[in-house]
């Protein structure tokens, strides 16, 4: 008997994505042998903060749950980092892996204060947080107090001998934590939770009344969203070679930076923040030699997307061509 419909989510578009990614995906793995030292260093940032864009907008354009302290749990990672090299000798790389579990656990108990606060007190109480986790860090004194510390030389060259193979390594890592990231957030927007958060973003009443656990599925996203935030933060440290409470916790560095990223590119999809992402770089390598008329730059220009363009640049593709090149979304389809 031949079924009345069937259930599709892939397209001819997001099938040919995937192929196209996986050379592009070979082809950024194979920078350390076609880039310059410069080159690669700027790739590793660009994977940051893809990384960091996209996990924002999980939290906020898919779960609804728009904050402002991010920089709490990046620059958490970056102290975790730092602490377990130096006081407990564990490798670096392994360290950023361990960061991020540590990371999720302090989310834990967070959570529940947190989610007492909704909307607006929600956001102020993020950046609360991130104040207080500042606070408490500049007072650790082993970890060099309000002036920070740098990474012992032995350390870093702990993690290879040769200098050559020790940028490749830590490129690697870049690119692994941004192909994880995505991959995740993919997975989950695509498995019963992910449906569960489209609900939720609809409406929270209907998706109550459906019997959807609202705070439960909250809940683990944001435990998640903390936990591969503050592998981020781990590596980017890793990468400065230094730390302080200030550029740790940096609001401007970790969160409005993030957050312009993915407004730009188009919140509550996949691929907005990595259009953004590239945006952004673009816009800074060409254009941060200009001082704090930068800056006024990067704010005409949000200005602008949102006026223009409110769901974000991709958005503005999507709602005009329908296209969907990572689709999460299941369509009915009739035989004809």
């Amino acid at each position: 008997m031949t079924p009345a419909f069937s259930i599709e989510r892939s397209t001819r578009a997001s099938r040919l994505t995937a192929v196209l990614s996986l050379g592009v995906l070979a082809t950024l793995a194979a920078a350390p042998w076609w880039a310059g030292r410069a080159d690669i260093r700027l790739l590793g940032e660009v994977y940051s903060f893809m990384a960091l864009a996209s996990l924002w907008n999980l939290l906020a354009g898919y779960t609804g749950l728009v904050s402002v302290g991010q920089q709490a749990y990046v620059g958490f990672g970056g102290y975790v980092l730092f602490a377990l090299a130096m006081f407990l000798g564990i490798h670096p790389l392994a360290a950023i892996a361990i960061a991020g579990v540590a990371g999720a656990l302090i989310a834990i108990p967070i959570a529940p204060l947190l989610f007492r606060l909704q909307g607006a007190y929600f956001a102020i109480g993020t950046w609360v947080l991130a104040e207080v986790f500042r606070l408490v860090f500049a007072q650790v004194s082993s970890l060099g107090g309000g002036s920070g510390a740098s990474l012992p030389a032995g350390i870093v060259t702990g993690i290879a001998a040769d200098r050559a193979l020790r940028e490749m390594l830590v490129y690697w890592t870049a690119l692994a934590i941004a192909v994880a990231t995505l991959a995740f957030v993919v997975m989950l927007l695509r498995s019963r939770t992910g449906l569960a958060l489209t609900a939720l973003r609809d409406s929270e009443i209907a998706s109550e009344s459906l019997g959807i656990g609202i705070w439960r599925t909250k809940f683990l996203v944001y435990v998640a969203v903390a936990g591969f935030t503050s592998m981020t933060g781990a590596f980017i440290f890793l990468q400065k070679l230094r730390i302080s409470p200030d550029a740790a916790f940096s609001v401007n560095d970790w969160t409005a930076y993030v957050i312009f990223i993915a407004v730009i590119g188009g919140i509550g999809t996949i691929e907005g923040p990595i259009i953004g992402t590239i945006l952004f770089f673009l816009l800074r390598e060409t254009l941060a030699d200009l001082g704090t008329t930068y800056l006024m730059i990067l704010g005409a220009v949000a200005i602008l997307v949102m006026l223009r363009a409110p769901k974000g640049l991709w958005g503005m593709v999507v709602e005009r061509t329908g296209l969907t090149l990572v689709p999460i979304r299941r369509r009915v389809t009739f035989p004809k």
